[in-house]
């Protein structure tokens, strides 16, 4: 009997949990961590990560002589190899507060765009020889609200014009480099694609040219699909029949609270003035409620459980009182395995702001855990795992 290959998948870690505003800051941090991460996660081999590059990194690194030739070469050293960009934040992704900055420019700001094609230039000579495509994730077009009080139907048409034009640049790039760089838009609870259904509407209405759909695609994070009471088999089920490419998987778990008053004095805990934390209620009638952060939230105690975007470690499926969407990971995992199988990026870039108590002492060690947990979770799915 012939024997049925495997789907390989690719993991590795998204390293926006470092600070990197700087290109100096940057190394000195995959230095610091990445390093030790391989170290504990694969030394004998070669780690994964999902770099990211703020605006000021990718401008540092392309403005030095031979400096991607110089940087590609120091983390050969390191045994470290870059699977994909994180082009979401574009500043400083560590300020004291982030919040819906994070969600700037957005993509009817061509700021955005020159920030996207300066991280694929970088990709393209990044990847290992003969990888015929990596991917980029990006803001899903915006934050809501900015769109709505800017006047909707103008912003998205400028929004969808320049990732168009974008689509193009990336085809140029694949024509003088061979490698096929996909932009990948990642939905977010309470950004203008915050559903799957969101995303296929935009491509089918305003993405159809043979470039968007070639070199545009989506990034499916697991946590922000679970935030919004989306079953995952059902999103990229969804993606394949329109013909929309998934092109990164973000592996990501959130918090989930059953509304019990002890279960809440809990999730209490992680209200913090970093980072956005969109909260979603399951109410009885079977509507999904929606708030912009977590303390809204919990003003309003609304009725029934709730799912708070809080990026948490992913091997834990417990937190005290609260439980995780840990369980949502698998399923993920089982359904991209039909389709092209992606990158598999663990993102959990919140370690540094959970409750004290949570928090590792050392960090590399909690990264190496969830990517054992992560590798063990894809073969169970069916994969033969490349780290």
């Amino acid at each position: 009997m012939e024997a049925v290959s495997k789907p390989r998948a690719q993991l590795a870690y998204c390293t926006n949990v470092h600070p990197g505003d700087t290109l100096a800051r940057t190394k000195a941090m995959l230095e610091q961590h990445a390093v030790r991460v391989r170290t504990l996660f694969a030394p004998e081999g070669t780690l994964g990560i999902g770099l990211w590059l703020s605006a000021q990194a990718a401008r540092d690194l392309l403005a030095e002589r031979e400096g991607l030739v110089r940087f590609r070469a120091w983390l050969e050293e390191r045994s470290l190899a870059v699977r994909t960009l994180n082009g979401f934040p574009y500043g400083d992704f560590h300020g004291e507060t982030v919040k819906t900055r994070v969600y700037h420019p957005h993509w009817a700001d061509p700021n955005r765009s020159m920030y996207t094609l300066d991280l694929a230039n970088i990709l393209a000579r990044l990847v290992e020889p003969g990888t015929p495509t990596a991917s980029i994730s990006t803001v899903p077009i915006g934050w809501r609200p900015d769109f709505t009080n800017e006047g909707c139907g103008a912003s998205v048409g400028l929004a969808a014009a320049q990732l168009e034009w974008t689509a193009g640049k990336l085809a140029e790039i694949e024509d003088a480099t061979g490698v096929r760089i996909t932009l990948d838009l990642e939905p977010e609870p309470g950004c203008l694609l915050d559903q799957a259904e969101h995303v296929v509407s935009l491509f089918d209405q305003c993405l159809s040219s043979a470039a968007a759909r070639t070199h545009l695609g989506v990034c499916h994070d697991i946590c922000h699909s679970a935030v919004m009471f989306e079953e995952q088999d059902d999103a990229l089920a969804l993606y394949a029949r329109h013909a929309v490419r998934v092109g990164k998987i973000q592996v990501s778990s959130a918090l989930s609270c059953g509304g019990a008053p002890k279960e809440i004095a809990e999730l209490a805990q992680f209200a913090e003035n970093r980072y956005m934390h969109q909260t979603c209620a399951l109410l009885g009638s079977g509507e999904v409620r929606f708030f912009e952060d977590l303390d809204l939230a919990l003003d309003a105690m609304p009725d029934g459980p709730m799912r708070t975007h809080f990026h948490v470690p992913v091997h834990l499926d417990e937190i005290g009182r609260l439980r995780t969407t840990s369980r949502q990971i698998p399923i993920a995992l089982a359904a991209a395995s039909k389709v092209d199988p992606p990158v598999f990026e663990v993102e959990t870039y919140a370690w540094t702001v959970l409750p004290p108590h949570l928090r590792e002492r050392d960090l590399a060690a909690g990264i190496a855990k969830e990517l054992a947990w992560t590798r063990d979770a894809l073969e169970a799915a069916g994969y033969e795992v490349r780290a």
